[in-house]
This record gives structure tokens, sequence and C-alpha cells, in this order.
């Protein structure tokens, strides 16, 4: 195999390759949320919010953080105007928590600006070996979290 500069591509072991991606897809994530002003736990709240409104500890299970923590991240994300929270319908003791049409512009922003860091990355392949690593990822995560919903807007940022 070779890269696009015609050089050999080293052979990795599958727990390598995958190791590698992992790094080259987190350093992007991190690169473009700092460049928002957002840690990648705050860029993976505001992408589960784009598309569904859990309440705290729904979230904080989504997000795998205990109370204090998730209580913490979203104040935070409050403060600066890109949720909300409101008592729940359902349970009274409850909070739900929604995105802000300015939280939504930035998850939006952030979403757009990583989509582009990735899809540089993967550009170098043929076409259909894009859509062959994409069938793939989207397996092995759906193995790894049954309730994983593929094509939801909190895939990109969320998970």
């Amino acid at each position: 195999m070779t890269s696009q500069d015609d050089s050999p591509v080293p052979e990795l072991g599958l727990v390598d390759a995958l190791a590698q991606l992992s790094f080259l897809v987190y350093n992007a994530l991190a690169e473009v949320a700092a460049q928002h002003d957002l840690s990648i736990i705050q860029t993976r709240l505001l992408g589960v919010l784009r598309d569904r409104g859990p309440t705290m500890n729904e979230l904080g299970r989504h997000l795998g953080l205990d109370k204090s923590s998730i209580s913490g991240l979203v104040d935070r994300a409050q403060r600066r105007g890109l949720v909300e929270r409101t008592v729940s319908a359902l349970d009274r003791r409850a909070f739900q928590v929604s995105i802000t049409d300015a939280g939504r512009q930035l998850a939006d922003r952030v979403a757009a600006k990583f989509t582009e860091r990735i899809e540089t990355a993967v550009a170098p392949l043929p076409e259909a070996d894009r859509r062959l690593l994409s069938r793939l990822a989207a397996q092995i995560v759906a193995g790894h979290d049954p309730g994983a919903r593929a094509g939801t807007g909190g895939v990109v940022l969320g998970g």
C-alpha cells in the first residue's frame, strides 16, 4: 500500500491502526472545540442536545458523568447561553436540558469544521473505501452500543 505521495504506508495491526485513527479523530475534535472555546465534553453535550432534550440524569448517563459533574457542565453551558434547564413535565423533581438557538448555532459551526477536518483526512481514500469505512465504523459502534442511533445530529459531536 502507498500513500498519496507514493511513499509506502506502514502496515499496522488492527489495534494499532484503530488506536492511531482514534487519536487523529480525537485531536481533530479537541482542536476544533478549542477554537470555539469549548472542551470536548462541552462539545459532546451540545452534540447530544442537538436532537434530544434529556433530563439531567439521562444526560449524565449518556455522557458517562456523575450527578455533580453533569450539574457543573450544564451550569457552565447555561451561563454561556448555550443550554437551558426547565422543570420536566413528566417529573416535577427532574430537570430537562435543551439547547438554545445560540448553542445550536455553535454546535453547527463546530460540527461543520469537524466534518471538514475529517473529510480532509479521508480525502486520499477512494470514494468506495470511504463508504466502506463509514459502514464498518457504524457497525462497530452499533455493536458496542446497541442504543446508538445512526443518522442523528448528536452523532457528529455527541455520540
